[in-house]
């Protein structure tokens, strides 16, 4: 059973291309956000909720800004950075099943939200621990998912009526895949290489970090 859940965190991925954009069946999709809900939360807080969006003009209008987006930070790349980049997916938002928008809302449980008195942040924390656990649950599945970042904030807020004060945290796409890839994208196309754990790990004290070295 342990060599099981150590087997589906390698597995996740992050996908864009590979999404078949069947249905989810609905079972399945209840089992993958009650995990996300399971998981846990300064002072019992909760933060977070779940947009599920299927609409094609939705989704269609909301590929359109993230294009814009990734055209924004094409722009500030240069030579070989912008020539690996332009190689890369950065969405499958149209080809997954559905959308998934995972919100922070700061206010829930306040005032007095145990624990986030000395860590303003520990909330949207909270609403990471969520996705991750939605996530693992979805590879759990046989589903993908391929979280978006390529949007602004109240782009997104504008166009799925999210209140103020309320921060879309992540658009997920989420749906069947013809497979998962044995390497990450980014590293698959020479973006950036993952480091070993030893480059990270730090005894009694933090030491500086050699990037040269990783």
């Amino acid at each position: 059973m342990n060599e099981l859940f150590y087997e589906i965190l390698h597995r996740r991925r992050d996908v864009r291309a590979e999404f078949t954009g069947e249905p989810i069946d609905d079972a399945v999709l209840t089992r993958v956000l009650e995990a996300a809900h399971a998981a846990p939360s300064v002072g019992m807080s909760q933060p977070w909720d779940f947009v599920l969006v299927r609409d094609p003009g939705t989704r269609e209008e909301f590929a359109r800004h993230v294009h814009e987006e990734r055209d924004v930070f094409a722009a500030s790349l240069d030579g070989e950075r912008a020539e690996t980049f332009a190689k890369i997916k950065v969405e499958g938002i149209r080809e997954s099943s559905l959308g998934i928008v995972v919100t922070y809302d700061e206010q829930r449980g306040a005032p007095a939200v145990l624990g986030r008195h000395a860590i303003a942040d520990a909330g949207l924390y909270s609403v990471c621990l969520a996705i991750q656990n939605l996530w693992l649950a979805a590879t759990a599945e046989g589903l993908g998912v391929g979280w978006v970042s390529f949007y602004r904030e109240p782009a997104l807020a504008k166009l799925l009526d999210i209140p103020d004060g309320i921060r879309p945290v992540a658009w997920l796409c989420v749906g069947p895949v013809t497979n998962l890839a044995d390497v990450p994208d980014l590293e698959r196309h020479g973006w950036r290489s993952r480091s070993p754990l030893a480059s990270a790990l730090h005894h009694e004290r933090f030491t500086p970090r050699d990037e040269g070295s990783a």
